[in-house]
């Protein structure tokens, strides 16, 4: 049945590829199992996900396929948390798998860049086209060898790797077949009638319904001298085509046999024409370009379509193998889905298999549910009276006279006939629908129904299909594709932004699509997108031979609101209020909805439940929103709202001080929409202790979540409205909410001491053993941020053995940072020491993560580098895990460094590459800027200093557009003297290096200031001071408090003073320079030579 010189064929075909093209000598086998080889010597690809994602690949060799279309191919409807990074895992041990620049990634999606002719399938696909057109050329010699070689590629069953692939299996089976019936056309004009016999025979046997290999057994038997076999063959064919499909032999076939009782068949009977089958491209052949249909026409009323249809193939596919085992399917979805077009384009993709062809019923002109049995009669083309066919579609066969209820009618002209009815639209008849399907599917049992509704019928059997919204890059090109035909010539690539945004708006949802694309006659895309938030009077003007309710988006939307009685109009009105959706307990206490409306607005799909909550799209929710206003409810529902959500908020916040952090993090990020919408109505209504206690709720939150901005925002709006007479304890913790957010969201030191002092101001009316934490920690901090060291010391003291134990390890992590700024190392890392044990006792993550990150550091710069590594990588997992992104690209990039001051560069670039990938996805200018700074000191380090400049030069750019942050314009303004200096420009590298450590000196980071110091004995070397260089070195040393810097410049520098001056004189002017306080380190190395 199969060949078998598949890796030889595709080896002598790619000959041509030598030498160092990527992919040389390689070849790819997928019509039996997955084969790979590398210049004949099989290549091991292990695992079934590796093997299945290569599968899909090679179906488009040299194409790019879609990210999402590898996720459902080799995760099928399962996909893992985290699917992105699986799936870049899963691309790397596959470029580890095959030559590495075989596997090449885009912004969409990875190709394979190998050559069609490399891969079995589409090496085959060319041979059998070549093979078919040599046939139709009347060279049947070389279509044979051709065409043998074709088939010679087939080892067995294809596409073993790849699951859920049985319709692609089907269609390269079709292929197959097709091409063996072209090799046996070419071989019976060869004369070989009496060798193929048997092949045709088992042709035959194995495919009854093909008519073009019945055909080729009687000439064959004819043209081996056996006539009355020849003829017999075709009567076997006629009672298979009777029995299986109740249709007659082809006239093609019958005049065959016509010619053969005659006994004089023409070189023409003996050889029909002969349509070539191998499509050029292997896609075709998948997309089901083959050889035209040898069935007779299929029966049915469904119409060509008007238009393309886009991104549900998956759905057509499965819905396909649902109707082959259940006999009821119902496409569920709300108005506007494209419920209808995938039904048809199922039903379409089915109908060969359908006999007695597919009927549409369209049931949405229906106006009186008795009306229901008529409208099915009608579309299949039976009339009232006497059922007598209506000649205009191929009808279905009449039922006997006398009966005159529709449904037994049907039930006559159905019981014995094996069809598929889709009955289109039933939500507004969906009793009398489900009644008239239930009785049907009961008596006919070669029926089944293909259904259309925004609601179950709920009948025994039913199998419910969810049509949602179109993801995100269908939706953008259905819009592409609508648009151009309102404007010939339109492409989306100049307005990118703007139509994902109108996609993403309308819940990629393709009727307002497409009435949104139709407006692009008169608007630009990002007029469109502007105009959104009045969407329901910009977007008309649908098809006017469409049904009255898809012509306006108003119109879908209130043809759902209309069939809902008054008890869920009012629960889906005040639904409206929720922020990406509620959970059971907040829709009922909010709306004080009954769980069975909730159901009923579920069942009616106004309604989405998804993992727990209860979701409206945004188009429904603007229509139920306009319903709650006129109601005069919405005051009192969105005042509950504001409630509910403020008493959650103020559950979370001790937990997220504790081992159960996790778990209320997860818990408040599902409702940030909620929170945030909470706080912006109570702050636009007045609300200001309402509005207090959601910024007291939420502030940890914000902090931890990176959401600093957002907090710093809302809370200063909150203040703002309170004033000075709210409650004292409320306002401390509003302010130091203000504070904390300010510094980490705004980089705004000068706001977040302000509201600091205030906090400090509000605190002194609470008594110290009541104060909420972050007021607590708030004065000692207030103080740090004043410069006031000594004070803050003396605050920090008494919180050491406070009660709360968030609060003393608190305090330990701020001591110990105060001890590193006063160069007293040793008792700094104690502090750390002692404050992980308090935040691990407690269980807070993120207070772990910081020590332990402050603990890589002290060991970076004691030069334990074996050390520190493990103790960051374990401090970015803790943070990373709270979700603390703001966080993580500094240790990150600190990571970058200490791997390679340890010697591992590769392990070094590859931490800045998941750092880049991270910070482009959130945006972070900061955390791109902190990768180009580094990445510039990694070239400078290897003496490229036209790519440092270049990579200098982005991070400046880069740190334009964010609020200053005087540590990092500090070093990084270092980095460019120094490179100013190796270009030979002292002029330059002086006035950086002063600008940096004046920066520095204002951050009264001391680490820092140590590390900006070396600039100036860098200064001191090119100006041949090297015992000043020495000094410097030495006061830098002092001021951080260690010994190492993990600078590349702090190594270079003191290696060069080292040369010069020998160890002894360089150890005796550091010591000197080590024996300075912090003031006369500084005014030394700023008095110059």
């Amino acid at each position: 049945m199969w060949g078998c010189e598949a890796p030889g064929a595709l080896i002598r075909h790619n000959r041509g590829m030598q030498g160092d093209t990527p992919g040389a000598g390689m070849s790819f086998a997928v019509l039996g199992p997955l084969d790979v080889r590398r210049d004949g010597r099989p290549v091991e690809v292990g695992g079934q996900r590796l093997r299945a994602l290569l599968t899909l690949l090679l179906l488009d060799a040299g194409r790019v396929v879609s990210t999402e279309a590898l996720v459902a191919g080799v995760w099928d409807d399962r996909p893992p948390s985290g699917v992105g990074n699986a799936l870049q895992a899963l691309v790397s041990r596959l470029r580890a798998t095959v030559d590495r620049g075989l596997v090449v990634g885009g912004p969409s999606g990875y190709r394979l860049a190998v050559s069609p002719d490399q891969v079995d399938l589409h090496l085959f696909a060319r041979l059998a086209g070549e093979g078919a057109a040599a046939l139709a050329a009347g060279d049947p010699g070389r279509a044979t060898g051709l065409l043998r070689e074709a088939l010679g590629l087939w080892r067995g069953a294809p596409l073993t790797d790849l699951p859920n692939a049985e319709v692609e299996v089907a269609r390269l089976e079709e292929l197959r077949i097709a091409a063996a019936e072209d090799r046996i056309e070419a071989e019976l004009a060869l004369g070989r009638h009496a060798d193929l016999i048997s092949e045709l025979r088992l042709l035959v046997t194995t495919h009854p319904l093909r008519e073009r290999p019945h055909g080729q057994l009687m000439r064959a038997l004819y043209g081996a001298g056996r006539r009355v076999e020849a003829l017999a063959a075709y009567e076997e064919a006629r009672s298979v085509f009777a029995d299986r499909l109740g249709a007659d032999p082809s006239p093609a076939l019958a005049g065959l046999h016509l010619a053969m009782l005659r006994g004089e068949p023409s070189e023409e009977d003996t050889r029909p024409p002969v349509t070539p089958t191998g499509p050029a491209r292997v896609e075709q052949a998948l997309a089901g370009a083959a050889r035209p249909s040898p069935h007779p026409a299929r029966r049915g009323n469904l119409r060509a379509r008007l238009t393309s249809f886009v991104g549900r193939d998956d759905d057509v596919e499965r819905i396909g193998g649902l109707l082959a085992s259940d006999r009821l399917v119902t496409l569920l979805g709300p108005g506007g889905a494209g419920k209808t077009r995938l039904a048809v384009e199922s039903a379409e993709a089915i109908a060969g298999s359908v006999p007695d062809g597919v009927w549409l019923v369209e049931l949405a002109p229906v106006g009186d549910a008795a009306e229901v049995p008529q409208a099915v009669l009608t579309a299949l083309g039976l009339r009232d009276t006497g059922l007598v066919p209506v000649r205009a579609v191929p009808a279905m066969p009449s039922a006997p006279g006398g009966e005159s209820d529709p449904v037994t009618r049907l039930v006559s002209a159905l019981a014995a006939r094996d069809t598929l009815i889709v009955l289109d639209n039933c939500e507004h008849v969906v009793e009398q629908a489900a009644a008239l399907a239930d009785r049907l599917l009961a008596e006919c049992p070669g029926l089944r129904v293909l259904a259309t509704s925004r609601e179950p019928l709920g009948i025994t059997g039913e199998r419910l299909w969810p049509v949602g919204p179109l993801g995100a890059g269908h939706a953008v090109r259905l819009f592409a594709e609508r648009a151009a035909a309102v404007r010939p010539g339109y492409a989306v690539d100049g307005e990118r932004d703007a139509v994902e945004r109108i996609c993403r708006e309308l819940d990629g949802m393709p009727l307002a699509i497409e009435l949104a694309a139709a407006r692009l006659r008169t608007l630009s895309a990002g007029q469109i997108a502007e105009r959104l938030g009045d969407r329901f009077r910009l977007l008309t003007g649908g098809s006017r031979t469409a049904m009255p309710r898809h012509q306006t988006l108003r119109a879908v939307v209130e043809w759902s609101w209309d069939l809902l009685d008054a008890g869920e109009r009012a629960l889906a009105a005040r639904l409206a209020v929720f922020a990406g959706g509620a959970t059971l307990e907040a829709a009922e206490q909010v709306c004080e909805g009954d769980i069975d409306v909730l159901g009923r607005l579920v069942d009616k799909s106004l309604v989405v439940f998804d993992g727990g909550r209860y979701r409206m799209l945004e188009t429904i929710k603007a229509y139920a929103a306009e319903r709650l206003a006129e109601s005069g409810a919405e005051r009192q529902v969105r005042l509950a709202h504001a409630e509910f959500f403020a008493r959650l908020a103020e559950a979370a916040e001790p937990h997220l001080r504790s081992g159960e952090q996790l778990e209320w993090l997860a818990r408040l990020s599902a409702e940030h929409d909620n929170l945030s919408a909470a706080l912006r109505w109570a702050c636009e209504e007045a609300e200001a202790d309402l509005a207090l206690r959601l910024v007291g709720g939420l502030g940890w939150y914000w902090w931890l979540s990176g959401h600093r901005l957002e907090g710093a925002q809302r809370s200063a709006e909150a203040l703002t409205l309170a004033g000075d007479d709210a409650d004292p304890a409320r306002l401390a913790l509003a302010h130091a909410v203000h504070g904390i957010t300010s510094a980490g969201g705004e980089g705004n030191v000068g706001q977040a001491g302000r509201s600091l002092a205030v906090t400090v101001r509000y605190a002194r009316d609470i008594r110290g053993d009541v104060r909420h934490p972050l007021v607590a920690i708030a004065v000692p901090i207030m103080s740090m941020f004043s410069g006031l060291q000594e004070e803050a010391e003396s605050q920090l003291e008494p919180l050491l053995g406070h009660p709360d134990v968030w609060v003393a390890a608190s305090a330990r992590i701020f001591r110990a940072h105060l001890y590193f700024n006063a160069g007293r190392s040793e008792e700094g890392e104690a502090d750390l020491v002692l404050a992980l044990d308090k935040f691990r006792t407690v269980g807070d993550r993120w207070g772990v993560g910081n020590c332990l990150s402050a603990l890589a550091e002290t060991n970076a710069m004691r030069g334990d580098l074996r050390k520190a590594v493990p103790l960051m990588k374990e401090a970015i997992a803790l943070l990373e895990e709270v979700g603390a992104v703001e966080e993580t690209p500094c240790l990150r990039t600190r990571l970058a460094v200490t791997l390679s001051a340890a010697g591992d560069r590769e392990a070094a670039e590859a931490a800045l590459r998941e750092t880049e990938r991270l910070c482009s996805a959130t945006g972070d200018p900061i955390g791109l800027a902190g990768v180009r700074h580094v990445r510039g000191d990694f070239a400078r380090a290897d003496g490229d200093l036209v790519t440092a400049r270049r990579h200098y030069d982005e991070a400046v750019r880069l740190l334009k557009s964010t609020p200053a942050i005087s540590q990092f314009e500090a070093t990084l303004t270092t980095s460019l003297g120094m490179l100013a200096e190796q270009e030979g420009d002292a002029a330059a590298a002086r006035v950086l290096h002063d600008r940096a450590l004046a920066l520095a000196v204002k951050s009264n980071d001391a680490p820092v200031i140590g590390h900006v110091l070396a600039g100036h004995a860098a200064l001191a070397v090119h100006e041949g001071d090297h015992a000043r260089a020495a000094v410097i070195l030495g006061g830098a040393e002092a001021v951080r408090g260690f010994l190492h810097d993990l600078s590349i410049d702090h190594r270079r520098v003191a290696d060069a003073v080292r040369a010069v001056l020998g160890s002894v004189e360089f150890s005796r002017c550091r010591e000197r320079g080590r024996a300075m306080r912090r003031d006369e380190v500084l005014a030394f190395a700023s008095a110059g030579p």
